[in-house]
């Protein structure tokens, strides 16, 4: 039994909801043969993001890790290769906190890459018939610090386990709701089908 453990950001930037966090709960209630699943609830919070994950990882010792990230306006499932040593945020996250050109780690490498299969990922994923993209890039807000930050901790302390990022677009839902012009969005169904074939190429 292989231990999977996924995380989901909760609700920020005027969203009632986040389809990262709506997607890993409702994986949460589904049987995956060879898989205990377990997921965990991550605050739009520079720095409190990835103490909150590098805590679970201890307790945990999961076999793979991802994490899943909201992207509005994303046509796509975007799978993310790096996360970068830089906080510079758009907008306030949910504790009102905007660093600037802040380094997430001082004197840490200036990027890491994640330790999914990125590409046999991709290809899997759009061989299902679902939109996907390798992105190079994961941002310089919370999704990134969450990223740098776990791939930090597992690299110095010499954690093997498997780590990656996923970004989702909007749900339809929160599309409807935007007024000045209806943003790209997909079903909760498709991002679940394709998250389940992430975790199965990275269990093999």
């Amino acid at each position: 039994m292989k231990k999977v453990l996924l995380t989901g950001f909760e609700p920020f930037g005027g969203d009632s909801i986040n389809p990262a966090l709506e997607v890993i709960n409702e994986l949460s209630a589904e049987k995956i043969p060879g898989v205990e699943l377990i997921v965990l609830q991550i605050p739009v919070v520079f720095g409190k993001a990835f103490e909150v994950l590098t805590a679970k990882i201890v307790e945990e010792k999961p076999d793979l890790i991802l994490s899943i990230g909201q992207s509005g306006g994303s046509v796509a499932i975007s799978i993310e290769r790096v996360g970068i040593n830089i906080d510079d945020a758009r907008m306030a996250d949910n504790e009102g906190n905007t660093p600037e050109d802040e380094a997430i780690v001082p004197d840490g490498p200036a990027a890491i890459f994640t330790t999914i299969n990125t590409r046999e990922t991709v290809t899997a994923i759009k061989n299902a018939g679902i939109p996907v993209e390798l992105s190079y890039s994961a941002g310089t807000y919370v999704c990134n610090n969450l990223t740098y930050g776990t791939l930090y901790f597992l690299e110095t302390s010499k954690i093997n386990t498997k780590y990656g990022f996923i970004h989702v677009p909007f749900l339809p839902q929160q599309a409807t709701t935007k007024k000045i012009m209806i943003p790209p969005s997909m079903s909760l169904d498709t991002m679940k089908q394709a998250i389940k074939i992430a975790i199965a190429v990275n269990l093999k």
